[in-house]
């Protein structure tokens, strides 16, 4: 078993490396500008083993929000008792715009001001992230039950947590101040998933209280 846990940070350690040295490159010169025998190179790796890691180029820029595939399905499966989907994933998103959480787009570090760029303004890289919020749905749709009603439901959270994030990263590409920007996000995060939540049954459902063991069932000598 440690065997296996060793793998597989060392797994990980290869992917977090390798894309890193590529974004730095791609911010350095261009999406477009550099191809990926040139990564390949900088990382001294083959380009065969490169693409066992990264089946397409765009996804060693994407694979930093590989992290955040499960996360909207995880919280929903966790909520504690009484808690809503959409106020779990309201917490979450309002917690993020306190810590200045990249994912939420009101973020002014310049390293991630400068990822954004790339990522926004390269076609290719907005087209493949798609598929990572497709699977996003996906996972979300599996924690609230599964069917078309919630395929529904995850499509309009996705769509949400995206546009909230853009409008507050565009505003600080914009010149605002990270401190004018939070007031509002929080406000607009706030109707946002109250819209969810009354739009949406699926969202709106408190997790159960956990089932509760039984009283034993007498033996058969007490039933006699």
């Amino acid at each position: 078993m440690a065997e296996i846990g060793l793998r597989e940070r060392k797994k990980q350690r290869m992917y977090r490396d390798v894309s890193d040295i590529a974004i730095g490159l791609f911010l350095e010169k261009g999406f477009d500008q550099v191809s990926v025998a040139e990564v390949a190179a900088a990382a001294e790796i083959s380009k065969p083993t490169l693409f066992r890691y990264f089946p397409a180029k765009e996804d060693l820029v994407l694979h930093r929000f590989a992290d955040h595939e499960t996360e909207s399905a995880r919280l929903v499966a966790e909520r504690p008792e009484g808690r809503t989907p959409a106020g779990a994933l309201r917490e979450r998103f309002l917690s993020g715009l306190a810590e200045g959480d990249p994912v939420t787009g009101l973020c002014d570090v310049p390293e991630v001001l400068a990822f954004h760029r790339l990522l926004y303004g390269t076609p290719s890289l907005v087209a493949r992230a798609y598929a990572y919020q497709e699977r996003s749905e996906a996972a979300l749709a599996a924690a609230l039950g599964g069917g078309l009603d919630a395929r529904l439901a995850a499509g309009q959270v996705i769509a949400v947590q995206r546009v909230l994030a853009l409008d507050n990263w565009r505003r600080i590409v914009d010149g605002e101040p990270v401190a004018v920007i939070r007031p509002d996000a929080v406000a607009a995060a706030g109707r946002a998933f109250g819209r969810l939540m009354a739009a949406c049954p699926e969202l709106a459902t408190p997790q159960p209280p956990a089932c509760q063991p039984g009283p034993p069932a007498p033996d058969a000598g007490e039933s006699r």
